[in-house]
């Protein structure tokens, strides 16, 4: 090369070959191999490739079909009492039913028997999964609700906010539940009986004061371990770069909590909700193994499994089916989390 040419490294002349466009291969090079993907996307990505979660899914999945779709196409009701079926076992016809058969009329077996009161075991174990579900999952969004937004305004604010906020958390821990779940139930018996004949209102007395009240106390006082959690998460992340660039540009500490903070806890969120579904779950069967549940004849996985120890050396299947189907639930909901937290939790990858 000559060195005439050569390009003095202190010298501040521009090079013209520099200038050049670039060739249709240059281009080429620099085409971007895949398009983007946005944070769910690559979640959801990273969710399927999780064979344990997605079989957890598929099992919570049938779960909500078993649960809330079957009933409607099954021929007998939770509450149908059938004169001569009491006590019938697994897949068993009473005698006015084999006649009928005898007949050439059409009878859809008892899967799982029926009850001391002739009612259909099946159809009862499904609507008590249904009510069990439902109570979980209402439950577990209310305290998300309220315990991210209380834990992450006492994390973020800090303080003498945060000390007197999480006082209140401490002394809510104190408080005995299932006491306030009875005391409750007395004192909405009678209001709920009257709000029940309201039209549109029937279903709050299929439900019962118990149930209602149950919802009250899970609003009030399990969200504490939720607000606990996002107030540590909080701390920790409100001591980024990106929070203070929020800050010089003038974002308010509403957005910089719901667009930066509580977005950056969408893991913990994601699998603390989660993992609540089957704590509520466990909740409410306990509650109704104690006769603190739904309000007969409405059964509960909880109440049918108090039923059925009196009669558990004769009919082991009328407490193995409930109980079952809560290990069943509590086991898919845990993987289910585990799964969610792997997919959505920025610090897995």
């Amino acid at each position: 090369m000559d060195t005439a040419k050569k390009k003095n490294l202190l010298s501040l002349q521009l090079n013209v070959d520099d200038f050049v466009p670039a060739s249709a291969d240059e281009k080429e090079s620099l085409v971007i191999m895949r398009e983007s993907v946005g944070f769910w996307q690559d979640g959801f990505r990273r969710f399927k490739k999780n064979k344990i979660a997605m079989t957890a899914l598929a099992v919570v999945i049938i779960i909500c079909i078993f649960a809330f779709i079957v009933p409607a196409f099954y021929p007998y009701g939770y509450e149908q009492q059938m004169k001569g079926s009491e006590r019938l076992g697994i897949m068993e016809y009473s005698k006015t039913e084999q006649a009928r058969m005898e007949e050439g009329e059409g009878i859809f077996p008892h899967i799982l028997g029926t009850d001391q009161n002739g009612r259909d075991y099946a159809i009862r174990v499904m609507v008590g999964a249904r009510v069990s579900m439902t109570v979980g999952i209402v439950a577990s969004l209310l305290i998300l609700l309220i315990g991210a937004t209380y834990g992450a305004i006492a994390g973020y604010f800090g303080g003498m906010a945060d000390m007197v906020m999480m006082r209140i958390v401490d002394i809510l821990y104190t408080v005995p539940d299932v006491l306030i779940i009875i005391l409750l139930a007395q004192v909405l018996e009678f209001p709920l009986q009257n709000l029940s004949k309201v039209p549109g209102f029937g279903w709050i007395g299929s439900l019962g004061p118990n149930m209602v009240s149950m919802f009250i106390v899970f609003g009030l006082l399990y969200w504490v371990g939720m607000a606990r959690i996002i107030r540590g998460q909080i701390m920790l992340l409100k001591q980024n770069e990106y929070v203070t660039a929020a800050h010089a540009m003038g974002a308010t500490n509403g957005r910089i909590i719901k667009k930066h903070l509580l977005t950056n806890c969408i893991g913990t969120l994601i699998v603390t909700t989660t993992l609540q579904i089957p704590s509520s779950i466990f909740t409410e069967s306990f509650l109704s193994f104690l006769g603190l549940g739904v309000q007969a004849p409405m059964p509960s996985l909880g109440s049918l499994a108090s039923a059925a120890l009196n009669g558990l050396q004769t009919y082991p299947e009328k407490l193995f089916a409930p109980a079952f189907m809560i290990f069943v639930i509590i086991l898919s909901f845990n993987l289910l989390g585990d799964g969610l937290r792997d997919a959505f939790d920025p610090k897995m990858k």
